[in-house]
């Protein structure tokens, strides 16, 4: 599926959080950027590293104006374990029939292993105060996905 384009609204969602409490896209309309990234499955090497090295950033994100949201499609209950284990301190969100991740073209064919199979494509999008989609990262360096977005950030908003 293709992602939609930059300079358009961005597809509107809402989802549990780790805590089961509804979170919109829309609560940050007019107050924040967000980057909304989806990443396969909590509590996996490169998904480890990426939410991590994002919650190292958490500083230099809310002095950018940045709102993290991180899209997967984990059962809550996951996204707590993860969330404590890690000590994150952005917002999880569970996208357990992959609707959402359908709507940003973050779902479609996978290869590991040598098995082929229908899963989380690891991409980002950077959202606008407007609720426009100003950026999207289609090839993320889960090692370097923090400053990446960031230096996107700083650059163009």
């Amino acid at each position: 599926m293709a992602h939609p384009k930059v300079g358009n609204m961005a597809p509107a969602f809402s989802l549990k959080d780790a805590q089961g409490n509804t979170v919109s896209l829309k609560d940050f309309k007019g107050k924040k950027t967000v980057l909304v990234y989806f990443y396969p499955k909590a509590m996996t090497p490169g998904c480890t590293v990426q939410a991590c090295s994002l919650r190292d950033a958490s500083k230099a994100y809310a002095k950018a104006g940045i709102e993290v949201l991180g899209i997967s499609p984990d059962p809550v209950a996951r996204l707590q374990k993860f969330a404590d284990k890690e000590k994150l301190d952005f917002t999880l969100l569970s996208d357990e029939d992959h609707a959402v991740a359908d709507k940003y073209g973050a779902w479609g064919p996978k290869k590991f292993m040598g098995r082929e199979f229908d899963g989380i494509l690891r991409s980002s999008f950077i959202v606008g105060k407007d609720g426009r989609l100003k950026h999207i990262m289609d090839k993320v360096n889960t090692k370097t996905h923090h400053d990446d977005v960031l230096a996107w950030v700083k650059d163009n908003l």
